[in-house]
């Protein structure tokens, strides 16, 4: 277990300096076209920050808004459910987080809140009744690990790389199409034509290329939540039988959508619209592998 939680550390924060760099290369290139090498990456930053905290501190009313959450409820509410969770926040060592119902039969649950003393943990009525005490309580515990390890924050920041990447990529193709420094124009040559090309293909690549990390982050989250969702519970196996149950419920919840996606245990929309595409394009990552890493844990 503990191998697995440093690999995936390792890995997260290497996809986020991979990520950084990329989009200094990005702001780089944009400033080899206009002659400002760094007005456009201060604005697209400022840009994508802003968008980003005004996110961050409301984005888990909005996530718990759009699934159709009701709470938060108290211990009379759903005893057994909120004693489940109170025992999990006492073990690993995090603050209670408030505690939602999903009046949903598709089984699934996240975790929102910008630190473990602003989190929530939202459940659907169809995780409870599918899954057996160990199950629930390891899904409950890989959330909680979400939580601890303030994925959240981590992916706030991601967010903000992506956005940075989308106005640099936009900004560049609507400044070589429109207009570009008088002494490009003038100088011509093989490195002026060379890096028209690159920035183009740039242009138009890399709101996909940022995209792929985006999820690659995400994946290598979910793995990590998973490994310290097992040595939380100190029973891998309860948490890759909730793995098996949901991956194999064909039905997407009600009010699934792709804003608020990454945030789920499993994909939300089902197994029977898991094509080539969607897996391409998940948040998750298959739930085989996620069982089989599981399995070999010790």
């Amino acid at each position: 277990m503990y191998k697995q939680i440093t690999s995936n550390k390792r890995k997260s924060f290497l996809l986020i300096g991979i990520f950084i760099i990329f989009v200094i290369f990005l702001g780089w290139l944009f400033g080899q076209f206009t002659g400002d090498s760094y007005g456009a990456l201060v604005a697209a930053v400022a840009i994508s920050l802003f968008m980003a905290v005004t996110s961050f501190y409301g984005g888990d009313k909005v996530a718990l808004w759009t699934a159709g959450a009701k709470g938060p409820i108290s211990k009379n509410d759903n005893p057994y459910v909120y004693r489940l969770v109170e025992n999990l926040c006492i073990t690993g060592g995090v603050p209670l987080p408030k505690i939602y119902l999903i009046p949903d039969q598709a089984p699934n649950a996240f975790a929102t809140g910008r630190d473990p003393k602003h989190a929530s943990i939202a459940l659907t009525t169809g995780i409870m009744e599918r899954l057996e005490n160990e199950e629930l309580e390891g899904v409950i515990a890989h959330e909680l690990s979400h939580v601890k390890n303030y994925d959240t924050r981590l992916m706030m920041i991601v967010i903000v790389l992506v956005g940075i990447v989308a106005l640099l990529s936009d900004w560049l193709l609507r400044f070589r199409f429109f207009g570009g420094r008088r002494s490009d124009r003038e100088e011509g040559g093989q490195l002026g034509a060379i890096l028209l090309i690159i920035g183009i293909v740039l242009a138009i690549l890399s709101p996909l290329i940022a995209k792929l990390i985006q999820l690659a982050v995400s994946r290598k989250r979910e793995f990590l939540a998973d490994a310290d969702g097992a040595l939380l519970t100190r029973y891998p196996e309860g948490l890759a039988k909730a793995l098996e149950k949901i991956s194999n419920y064909k039905e997407p919840m009600k009010r699934a959508n792709d804003a608020t996606a990454h945030l789920y245990f499993a994909n939300p929309f089902g197994a029977k619209t898991q094509n080539f595409f969607h897996k391409l394009f998940s948040t998750h990552p298959p739930a085989e592998e996620r069982i089989n890493i599981l399995r070999k844990m010790v």
